[in-house]
C-alpha cells in the first residue's frame, strides 16, 4: 500500500473515538459474517454446527484476518475510517507497515484466543472434573480474570493517551495511524443556514399547529365551498321543515338543534361541538346554547319531495 512519507502520527493523530469505531464496526462485521454463514445450514439438521462452532468461527476470522491485517495493514472497520496499523516499534516519524511477525503475533492473540476461549469452556462444561482439570479450570478462570483486569488498566492508558486501544496492540507493538493525510474539513454555511431556518420552521408548526382548531376550519371551508343544496338564509320557515343536516347534508339521524331554525345529526353536532365549545351554527352564525331534540315526524317518502 503506497503511504505518503510524511504522513507523520503528529500531525494527523487518529482520534481515540476513531479506533474505538473501528473496533466496534469489526464486531459488527463478524458478527454478520457468522449470522449469513449460520443461515446456510439451516436446512440441515439442528446443531449441526454447534459441536464445531468454535473451530469454523477460528477458520473464518482467520481468513478475514489473510485479507484484512495481513495483506492491508488493516481491519475492516479501520480502513472504512481511513486508518492502518504502523510498526511502532521503529522510533522514526514516517510509516513503517507491520513486519511478518507482528501480523502472526496479531493472528494468535485475536483468533487463536477467542478459540481457546470458547473451545476450552466447553472441554470443561462437558467433562467430568478430576483434580487435575480443576486445577487447569482454577489456572484458566485466573488467566481470564487477570487478563480483564490488564485490558481495563490498558484502556484506562488509552484513554489518556490515545495509544494502544486493545491489549493486543500493546503487546506486539503496533498502533493506529491515518492511511492518508487529513484533509481540513469544509463548512458549508450555506447548507447549514438553510437546515437552521428549516429546523425553526419545523418547531415553530409544531408549536402552531396544536392551536388550530381544524375541526372548526374544516366546516367552516365545507360551508364556504360546498353549501347545502336548498337551503336559503332568507327563508327561516324552509330550514325548520328541512330535511337535510345542515352540516353533512343528508337526512338528519336523530335530528338535533342548537337554539336556532336549522337542523343537525345528532353525531354530527355533537362531535363539532366536542371539539369546539364555541361552535357556531354554519348557516346563521348562531352559538350552541343545548342540543335539544327536534320534537316533529317526517316520513321518509317524502325526502323524494325536497
Amino acid at each position: 500500500m503506497a503511504v505518503a512519507e510524511n504522513n507523520m502520527e503528529d500531525i494527523n493523530p487518529v482520534l481515540r473515538i476513531s479506533q474505538l469505531d473501528a473496533i466496534e464496526l469489526n464486531k459488527a462485521l463478524e458478527q454478520l459474517i457468522w449470522s449469513q454463514f449460520n443461515s446456510c445450514f439451516q436446512g440441515f439438521k439442528p446443531g449441526l454446527l454447534s459441536r464445531f462452532e468454535p473451530e469454523i468461527k477460528a477458520f473464518l476470522w482467520l481468513f478475514l484476518w489473510r485479507y484484512t491485517v495481513y495483506s492491508k495493514n488493516a481491519t475492516v472497520g479501520q480502513s472504512i475510517l481511513n486508518i492502518q496499523y504502523k510498526n511502532d516499534l521503529s522510533q522514526t516519524k514516517k510509516y513503517r507497515p507491520l513486519n511478518k511477525q507482528q501480523k502472526l503475533w496479531f493472528a494468535l492473540f485475536t483468533v487463536g484466543g477467542k478459540w481457546l476461549e470458547e473451545r476450552s469452556y466447553d472441554l470443561f462444561s462437558n467433562h467430568p472434573f478430576g483434580s487435575s482439570f480443576q486445577r487447569t479450570k482454577y489456572f484458566i478462570n485466573a488467566l481470564s480474570g487477570l487478563l480483564k483486569i490488564c485490558g481495563l488498566l490498558n484502556f484506562l492508558v488509552f484513554l489518556q493517551q490515545g495509544k494502544f486501544a486493545t491489549l493486543t496492540e500493546r503487546f506486539i507493538g503496533i498502533r493506529s495511524v491515518f492511511s492518508k493525510p487529513q484533509s481540513i474539513r469544509q463548512v458549508g454555511f450555506e447548507y447549514t443556514n438553510r437546515e437552521i431556518l428549516w429546523h425553526g420552521f419545523a418547531e415553530f408548526l409544531i408549536f402552531l399547529l396544536p392551536l388550530i382548531n381544524t375541526q372548526k376550519l374544516k366546516s367552516k371551508m365545507s360551508f364556504w365551498f360546498k353549501p347545502v343544496k336548498g337551503l336559503h338564509h332568507t327563508d327561516p320557515s324552509l330550514a325548520i321543515v328541512c330535511k337535510e343536516c345542515c352540516l353533512c347534508g343528508e337526512w338528519p339521524t336523530m335530528p338535533h338543534t342548537i337554539g336556532c331554525t336549522h337542523v343537525f345529526c345528532y353525531y354530527c353536532i355533537k362531535s363539532h361541538y366536542m371539539a369546539d365549545m364555541y361552535f357556531t351554527c354554519p348557516k346563521c352564525s348562531t352559538q350552541v346554547h343545548s342540543l335539544q331534540p327536534l320534537e316533529f315526524k317526517v316520513e321518509i317518502s317524502e325526502v323524494h319531495t325536497l
